[in-house]
Formats: C-alpha cells, structure tokens, sequence
C-alpha cells in the first residue's frame, strides 16, 4: 500500500489539528512510517497559535509548513487520497466539525481547547494537549495499516478515541 495519508480537522485550525498533524508527522518520521498528515479547519482562523508552535518546537517538534488553511483544499481533484479524517474539536463545546465528502471513514477524538485555559495556565494547557495527542498518534501508527480494511480501520480509530 502506497502513503496513507489522514486529514485531522478542527474549527480554526490553528491549535489541536496544527498539534495533531505535525504529532504525526513526526512520530511517522521516527518510526520510518509511510503515512502523511494533513490539516484543516471549518472556519480557519489563517493563523497558528503561537503556543501550539511554542510546545511543538519545545519538544523539538518540526513545525515547517504548518499554516491554518480550510478543509475545502481536501475535496478536491488534487487532494490526497484521504484513508481517514480524525475531528479533534471539543464536542462539549458544540464546535462545528464538517462531514467531508469522499473521505473513506471518519471519527472523532475530541479534546478541550487549550485556548480557553486562563493566560497562566495556557501553556501548560498546549503542552498537555500535545502530549495527549501524540500518545494517541502512536497509537495509531502501531495499528497495522496496510492490513486493515475500512470498517477494521475506522473500528481501530474509535478505540483509540475512547481511551
């Protein structure tokens, strides 16, 4: 199987996907993976957080060709062939996170936004969700991707979500 590429969206696209995305990529990297992350927003906000750079670069972190950008770019004729979308938006904060037409499966790992944590706290709150995000991103690069088919995949996904 050629690079499986995943899409993860959020509302702004400046935090928890831009988190999620160079997560993945970087433990793909560092594990020798062909897979490839992709994100975006509903309604970006055409910037990143300076604290999701700030931990992600902490912790030596690649953030080279991050930018906040709509999920639009991913339907259509030149986008990737998407094996997943994973929305990381808090449904308890009734977040719109858009269906994405095309997309092979879809599931939702929803975290709290680390925007929204008292100015002391922020950091820490980034830092945290980082941590959360890439363990969940290992997670998923155990998985045997080649083997799974769709439903084995999406199932899988879930999983990992609820943990």
């Amino acid at each position: 199987m050629s690079t499986q590429h995943f899409l993860i969206l959020c509302t702004h696209n400046s935090a928890r996907s831009v988190l999620a995305e160079c997560m993945l990529k970087h433990w793909a990297a560092r594990l020798g993976r062909d897979v490839h992350a992709h994100s975006a927003g509903s309604h970006p906000s055409g910037r990143v957080n300076p604290h999701a750079l700030a931990v992600l670069e902490a912790a030596g972190v690649s953030t080279e060709g991050v930018h906040s950008k709509g999920y639009e770019a991913f339907s259509g004729a030149a986008a990737p062939p998407l094996r997943a979308v994973i929305t990381v938006c808090d449904s308890a904060a009734a977040e719109p996170c858009p269906l994405l037409p095309g997309a092979p499966l879809q599931v939702h790992w929803g975290y709290p936004d680390p925007s929204g944590a008292p100015e002391a706290e922020r950091r820490q709150a980034f830092e945290l969700t980082r941590q959360a995000i890439g363990y969940r991103m290992l997670q998923l690069l155990a998985l045997p991707l080649a083997e799974l088919d769709g439903a084995a995949l999406r199932q899988a996904l879930v999983e990992i979500g609820a943990r």
